[in-house]
Order: structure tokens, then C-alpha cells, then sequence
């Protein structure tokens, strides 16, 4: 029997469930318990999150998000990327299909990976709470850095995967949507 490599994660997650069990049996069984809240989280997340995405897609021309988030939007996509990315809901799992989707219709790769930047960093809703814990110069300090630092990180990533890896990135973004 051949076992296809997709499935090796998960073949060797259960060998390790089963090992746990053998070594201490509470163990294993708050790992499942934490598996199928994981699981319930998805399953409550995930389907809105799909049928905005399909929305998206089929109600933004491909026209239109090249010329709001494509290579030639400059500062407009930019800061696009880091207000969609910003205004966001959900845990980060979440960007990656977005980030799929906006490549598949056009966006730069600059501009995805800033909107993934901003997602697992500049969430609004979370600003409130760190304004709250930790203060304004706190949050505008972290902000401060971290809105350069995502920038620059879009940046040496596009720089470094080359145009060849972009575009392959870009297939397998399509070819996840289909």
C-alpha cells in the first residue's frame, strides 16, 4: 500500500496521538479534545469567510482589483492591503485563501504579502484592546514599526522569490480556488 505524501502529517500525527496514549492516556485525550475544538472553530469560520470570497470574485472585476492592488497601484494598493488586512476578521488561517484569491485576480505580490502582514498584525479590533492594556504609546510605537517593517518584509520576499516562484505561486493560488 502506497501512502500518498499528503497524508503523511496526519498519518504521523496519529502514530504520535497513539505513542502519547501508550505513555499517558490524559494526555491524549486533551490533544483530541483540543483537535475537535480546532475543527468546531473551522467549521464555524471558514464557510462565511468562503461565500465573501466567492462574492469577491465574482463581483470585483479582475479589471478592477489589477488597477486597485496590481503592480502599477502604488501607494493605493498599498494602503489597500494594510486597511483590508487591518479591518479583517478572523484568526490568521483565515488570510491565506484571500491572499489566494487577490493573487488569482491580479493583485501584486507587494500588496498580498502586506495584507497577510497586516492581518496577523494590525487587526483594528485588536488595537482596541491593546490600547486599553497597554496604552496609546505603546500601540503607536508597535504600529510605527510594524507598518515599515511589513512593508519591507512584502518587499525582500517579492525580491527573493524572482518572477519564476511569484508566478508559480500565482498557479497554485489559482489552482487552489478551482
Amino acid at each position: 500500500m502506497k501512502l500518498n505524501k499528503r497524508y503523511l502529517l496526519v498519518v504521523g500525527a496519529a502514530g504520535v496521538l497513539l505513542l502519547s496514549a501508550v505513555i499517558d492516556w490524559n494526555v491524549s485525550v486533551r490533544a483530541v479534545q483540543l483537535t475537535f475544538s480546532s475543527l468546531m472553530q473551522l467549521i464555524v469560520i471558514l464557510p462565511p469567510i468562503f461565500i465573501l470570497m466567492a462574492l469577491l470574485d465574482v463581483w470585483v472585476p479582475r479589471e478592477t482589483l489589477i488597477r486597485l492592488m496590481g503592480g502599477n497601484s502604488r501607494l493605493l494598493g498599498v494602503g489597500l492591503a494594510f486597511f483590508l488586512g487591518s479591518a479583517a476578521a478572523g484568526p490568521l488561517y483565515v488570510a491565506f485563501p484571500v491572499a489566494a484569491l487577490l493573487l488569482k485576480k491580479g493583485a501584486s505580490f507587494t500588496n498580498v504579502a502586506i495584507f497577510i502582514g497586516a492581518w496577523s498584525t494590525t487587526k483594528i479590533p485588536l488595537m482596541m484592546f491593546e490600547l486599553a492594556a497597554m496604552g496609546p504609546v505603546f500601540t503607536g510605537a508597535r504600529l510605527l514599526i510594524n507598518i515599515p517593517v511589513i512593508s519591507l518584509i512584502a518587499i525582500v520576499i517579492k525580491l527573493a522569490l524572482g518572477h519564476e516562484q511569484q508566478q508559480a505561486v500565482r498557479e497554485k493560488a489559482a489552482s487552489m480556488l478551482e
